[in-house]
């Protein structure tokens, strides 16, 4: 580690326990601790409740959620996830349904880009911390496609509508400490198909949480069922649902090629 220390997220991060952003909000959340390395002939130091901005230094041990997380940053590894509806995107394994549990991986892996719970579909799971953090940027507008089942027909004005961008109300918890009615955003203009008379496919550069629910509530819809069909690159294809594939040389070289060209 180098000799002014590592930021405490990007340690988190690299120990492939979760993204940088998620490690913050674990951190604020008081489930971090750094046990700070002792000097010859000292007791053992006790553990201390971490803070962002915290720096670990060599022999430094760290917490969270009181697992100790290793000093030696793993092996990178790529998986696809193909989630079920009913799995939680949390690293939290005490939650019921977490995915990690779900996606049973043995290595420590965190995911590039959630789904929510009544969502299926497409996940990149991976230890490599700095290619999630680069994906989850908005400004790096990478493509997710989506296929969404509605509770009437699509109509070429929906359609149309869907495609210019839409007024949204962001009232998640995060946003409604910053204004109580929650934020309102208007999304990216992008493609919209129809794929059957209550389906259609769409491809967003954005990632706002629930965005294409909020969307099609915003123009009098309810979804029925969201399935996410690709990333970058990447297509669902023949996978089974709750399936794990691991990626392989050519697909990683071009998935890094991709994010890091932005």
């Amino acid at each position: 580690m180098e000799q002014e220390g590592k930021r405490l997220n990007k340690y988190i991060s690299d120990a492939g326990y979760c993204s940088r952003r998620e490690a913050d909000r674990l951190i604020e959340a008081g489930a971090v601790e750094i046990r700070r390395k002792s000097r010859k002939g000292e007791d053992l130091k006790p553990l201390m409740k971490a803070s962002v901005g915290d720096r670990v230094f060599h022999g430094d041990t760290v917490y969270v959620r009181g697992n100790e997380l290793p000093k030696k940053e793993p092996g990178r590894v790529y998986y696809l996830y193909n989630k079920p509806k009913g799995v939680i995107c949390t690293a939290d394994r005490s939650c019921e349904g977490n995915i990690m549990d779900a996606a049973d991986i043995p290595q420590g892996i965190t995911y590039a880009g959630r789904l929510d719970k009544d969502s299926s579909g497409l996940m990149i799971l991976t230890n490599d911390g700095d290619l999630v953090d680069r994906m989850m940027r908005a400004s790096s507008a990478h493509e997710k496609e989506y296929l969404v089942t509605l509770d009437r027909p699509v109509s070429e004005e929906f359609l149309k509508a869907m495609a210019a961008g839409v007024k949204i109300c962001l009232d998640d918890d995060a946003h409604r400490r910053k204004n109580p009615n929650g934020v309102y955003v208007t999304t990216r203009p992008c493609k919209v198909r129809k794929a059957g008379d209550r389906k259609f496919t769409i491809v967003l550069t954005q990632g706002y949480n629930r965005q294409i629910r909020r969307m099609c509530r915003a123009l009098g819809c309810s979804v029925t069922a969201l399935v996410r069909t690709r990333i970058l690159h990447l297509r669902l294809g023949n996978m089974k649902t709750g399936e794990v594939r691991e990626l392989k040389g050519p697909d990683i070289l071009k998935l890094k090629e991709t994010v890091y060209a932005r």
